[in-house]
């Protein structure tokens, strides 16, 4: 198989090789491509808390007393500081965000600081980081097939996927975490091969970085312990043997923030996955997962039925991709090879899958499958160019299979370009904050608009709101179940409240002599009775 593949390859060198570069060229634009300009939502204000090194106890303190509050001083618990440096990046995400790793918390605090503070730069590093991606994938490619070309044919699956776009322009370690993952599997195939002491000992440094780059990094490792001893045959061999004293070692060093996170839990973090889900809900859920690898028009719960209708027979197709691919890949290769990429793609799903269809709990979403994400994105690429390549492939099959990667291909263009355009997709959670764009539009229309909200409010709505309005917007917070003291000299005076605040409405009516008129869903304007 490998002649069959090395002797297309010659043939077809240049021309795939032109599409792969203008492929690679999309995917690196996309990546970056109005990176700036799409809501910096939750998640992402809670990366820059810990990036600037404050607590959230902190800020509520110093910005819960009524004072007036500008863009500046909102944004001074989202960006680095002098006043506060990487140890106090390091004790923020230990007391009060121990199930984040710090790893990228402290490169991006380094990033900003070198760069400058924006969210275009705050988010630039998780897009630089993704770039490494496709290094490591063609890397791991050679180690596994011995083939260079299906290392570029993952290259350009990769390039354009949406789902791979999407966590790139993000603030949060998620493209840290794939290149981990990657890094860790060559290292590991590559450990096995050579039987060396430092190939081991590199394989060792590499679990490091994956265990301080994302907490489910634990269970591709698990996986990738299943795998060794598995083409061992759960024998003391060897490679065994180096693999359980590697292993072993890299597991040690990250057995102190297995005990920060035992000693700091933080139960709220993962409160959603308590939401219950039906079966068919489950199985839903599930397929729009997968279907991102290669399709993805930010399709969220709030759309409405008729889009999600007329994106079933492509989900259908892309499911059906998926597992023909992996079972071309179990039926034409290896044990070492297809053991490797279903342990992969199993790693997290399998998990997943028993607490979505068996606890019924939500744990699944598309940030957490990336592992098995890049498994099915190594079976399809195997596919694609064994039956596109191969010698002995039917006419018929070829054309087939050429037609099906076009479609692939396009549709992850044509997603890229829709995800640029928006404003908000759905990993950012639309269905809570797609009006705060609008908020921030009717806010900042005010001559000298002022926002009231509480304490509550702070983190996340008050800081979504201070990467959307304009500079001469004012804030003025005020503790629960307190009033604040309007001041005189603004033209808009809004009320503000994401979390509901009947006290402070009532109080404002009633103190202050005024009406509120309700604007939307989380916004109420002041009007004084004539």
């Amino acid at each position: 198989m490998k002649k069959q593949l090395s002797q297309r390859w010659i043939i077809s060198k240049s021309g795939l090789r032109f599409l792969i570069i203008i492929l690679l060229v999309i995917g690196v634009f996309f990546r970056f491509a109005n990176i700036d300009k799409k809501l910096y939502w939750g998640d992402e204000v809670f990366s820059s808390l810990r990036i600037s090194g404050y607590m959230q106890s902190e800020m509520n303190e110093q910005l819960d007393n009524g004072h007036l509050l500008s863009i500046e001083d909102l944004h001074k618990y989202q960006y680095p500081n002098p006043q506060k440096n990487a140890i106090d990046t390091l004790k923020g995400v230990v007391l009060e965000d121990s199930q984040i790793l710090p790893l990228y918390i402290l490169l991006t605090r380094f990033w900003v600081e070198c760069f400058g503070n924006s969210v275009a730069v705050t988010r630039s590093f998780s897009a630089f980081l993704s770039l490494l991606t496709f290094p490591c994938i063609y890397w791991l490619c050679r180690e596994l097939f011995k083939s260079s070309l299906v290392g570029w044919v993952s290259i350009a699956l990769v390039a354009v996927s949406p789902i791979h776009v999407v966590y790139a322009q993000e603030a949060r370690a998620y493209s840290l975490g794939i290149v981990a993952i990657l890094i860790s599997s060559v290292a590991l195939l590559r450990a096995i091969r050579l039987k060396t002491k430092v190939s081991w000992c590199i394989y060792t440094a590499t679990l490091v970085l994956g265990f301080y780059s994302h907490v489910f990094f634990t269970l591709v490792a698990f996986a990738q312990g299943i795998y060794v001893l598995a083409i061992e045959r759960f024998r003391l061999s060897k490679t065994s043997i180096h693999y359980l004293i590697s292993s072993l070692a890299g597991f040690i060093t990250f057995v102190p923030w297995i005990w920060i996170i035992y000693t700091n839990p933080q139960p709220a973090a993962v409160a959603w996955t308590n939401a219950k889900q039906t079966l068919f809900g489950s199985g839903v859920r599930w397929a729009g997962i997968f279907s991102r690898t290669f399709l993805d028009f930010g399709v969220s719960p709030i759309d409405l039925g008729k889009l999600k209708i007329v994106l079933i027979p492509f989900i259908l197709i892309i499911l059906a991709l998926i597992s023909y691919s992996i079972y071309f890949l179990c039926r034409r290769t290896s044990k070492e090879v297809w053991l490797f990429v279903l342990t992969l793609i199993g790693s997290v799903a399998l998990p997943l899958l028993i607490t979505d269809f068996i606890l019924q709990k939500r744990y699944a979403t598309s940030r957490y499958t990336l592992p098995s994400v890049l498994g099915i994105q190594l079976a399809v690429a195997y596919l694609f160019t064994n039956k596109i390549t191969s010698i002995s492939t039917k006419v018929w099959q070829k054309q087939l299979c050429s037609l099906v990667a076009f479609i692939v291909i396009t549709g992850g263009v044509v997603s890229c370009i829709y995800h640029s355009q928006a404003q908000i997709w759905w990993n950012q959670f639309p269905e809570k904050y797609q009006e705060f764009p609008k908020i921030a539009h009717i806010i900042s229309q005010g001559n000298k608009p002022l926002i009231i909200s509480d304490e509550k409010n702070i983190l996340p709505p008050i800081q979504i709101l201070g990467h959307l309005v304009d500079s001469k917007v004012r804030f003025q917070i005020v503790k629960e179940n307190q009033l604040p003291e309007i001041t005189d000299g603004f033209t808009d005076i809004f009320v503000f409240l994401f979390e509901p605040s009947d006290f402070l409405k009532a109080g404002i009516e009633k103190v202050y002599h005024s009406k509120l008129q309700q604007v939307n869903n989380f916004l109420w304007k002041i009007t004084k009775p004539s």
